[in-house]
C-alpha cells in the first residue's frame, strides 16, 4: 500500500498494512528543507515543495496546506504580522472586528481572489499534481471559535460569550459560510480531506462549548461531508471535558492533543471513532531518546486501540531529532 491507499483504507475501515501516519509538520518541514519559515508562508511554492520533499524523505502518508492559523482572517482584511522565520500571527490589540457593528458589513472573501487562501488552494493543486496518487492531500480550514477569536480577538470573544450571545452566533454564521466557500474550492482543486483547526473551543469549558460552539462545528462539519469529502477534526489544548461532543460531530478522525487523554477519548467516542495523536510534542517527542519516542507512541496506541493514525498530539516541533521522526515512522511501520 503507498501512503494515500493506507490512510484512505483505514477511514473506510478496510485492512491495512501498517498503521497510518499523518504528523503535522509545518516549521519542521520548513527547516528541512532549508527554508526559512516567513517564505513557506507566504510562496505557496515553498510550502507545496517542503511538503512534499519532507514526507518523501519519511514516508509520511499524508501532506497538507497548514501554514499558520491566519489566512481566512487576513483575506478578510486583519492586522497580520509576517516574520522572516515563524508564522503570521494576527494583532489581537488591533483586532477587525473590535467594534462588533462592523460585522453587518463585513464581506465574505473570495477564495479565489487572489489572496492567501487562493495561495492554499494554489498549493493543493501542485501538490496534488505531484503526489497525489501515492499521498493524501489535506486542506484546512478556521473552526469557529477559532476564526470568531481572530476576527473579534480572543479575550474580547470570550467576554461576548456572556454579554453578547446573539452578535456571536452571528459572527459564527458569517465563519462557517465563509469557511465552507473556501473548503469547496480545496475540494475543487484537489484536496481528499479537510482539516478543521479550532484551538480556542479548548478555552470556553463544556457549557457554552455545547450551547454556542458545537452547534457551528457541527453545521460545518455537515457541510463538509455534504461536499463528499472526510474530515479531521483538532482543537489544540485541553480538551477533557468536550470529548463527548468532539465524537457527536462524526469526524472522521478526532486528532487530540496531549493534555487530553486517548483512553477517555476512547471511552467518550466508541470503538469506531478513528483517534489520532497524542503523544506531547516537546516532552515526550522532543526531548527524549528514539527509544523514548517509540514507547510513547506505543503507550498511545495502547489507549486508543486498533481504530488509530500515528502522530505526536500537535505540531512536531522545529527542532525535534530526525532520529525521533524516524523512531515514529518505523513504530507505524511496525504495526497493522
Amino acid at each position: 500500500m503507498n501512503g494515500r491507499e493506507r490512510l484512505l483504507a483505514m477511514l473506510e475501515g478496510r485492512p491495512v498494512d501498517h498503521l497510518p501516519l499523518a504528523p503535522i509538520v509545518m516549521q519542521f518541514c520548513a527547516d528541512q528543507c532549508g527554508i526559512p519559515y516567513g517564505e513557506y508562508v507566504k510562496d505557496y511554492r515553498v510550502l507545496a515543495d517542503c511538503q512534499m520533499r519532507t514526507a518523501a524523505k519519511f514516508d509520511f502518508d499524508l501532506v497538507s496546506i497548514m501554514s499558520d492559523p491566519a489566512r481566512e482572517a487576513f483575506d478578510c482584511g486583519a492586522h497580520v504580522e509576517f516574520y522572516d522565520n515563524q508564522p503570521a500571527a494576527l494583532v489581537d490589540s488591533d483586532a477587525l472586528l473590535a467594534d462588533k457593528t462592523k460585522l453587518a458589513t463585513l464581506k465574505i472573501p473570495d477564495p479565489l481572489g487572489g489572496g492567501r487562501m487562493h495561495a492554499a488552494i494554489k498549493a493543493i493543486s501542485l501538490m496534488k499534481s505531484q503526489v497525489g496518487h501515492e499521498r493524501v492531500v489535506m486542506g484546512w480550514v478556521e473552526g469557529p471559535c477559532a476564526e470568531g477569536a481572530d476576527l473579534r480577538g480572543i479575550n474580547t470573544l470570550m467576554v461576548d460569550f456572556f454579554d453578547d450571545p446573539v452578535f456571536v452566533r452571528d459572527l459564527f454564521e458569517f465563519v462557517i459560510e465563509m469557511e465552507l466557500g473556501y473548503a469547496r474550492a480545496q475540494i475543487d482543486a484537489g484536496a481528499d480531506i479537510i482539516g478543521i483547526g479550532d484551538a480556542a473551543a479548548s478555552l470556553v469549558g463544556p457549557r457554552f462549548y455545547e450551547e454556542f460552539v458545537w452547534p457551528y462545528e457541527k453545521k460545518l462539519v455537515d457541510g463538509l461531508h455534504a461536499m463528499g469529502t472526510r474530515v479531521r477534526l483538532h482543537i489544540c489544548g485541553n480538551t477533557s471535558r468536550i470529548l463527548d461532543g468532539m465524537g457527536r460531530l462524526g469526524c472522521e478522525i478526532v486528532d487530540l492533543d496531549y493534555m487530553a487523554s486517548l483512553e477517555a477519548a476512547r471511552r467518550a467516542m466508541g470503538p469506531d471513532q478513528i483517534l489520532l495523536g497524542n503523544l506531547d510534542p516537546v516532552s515526550g517527542f522532543r526531548y527524549v531518546t528514539p527509544t523514548g519516542a517509540a514507547a510513547g507512541f506505543a503507550e498511545c496506541h495502547r489507549q486508543a486501540g486498533p481504530r488509530f493514525i500515528v502522530a505526536p498530539g500537535c505540531e512536531v516541533v522545529r527542532d525535534t531529532p530526525v532520529e525521533n521522526i524516524q523512531a515514529m515512522v518505523e513504530y507505524a511501520r511496525g504495526r497493522a
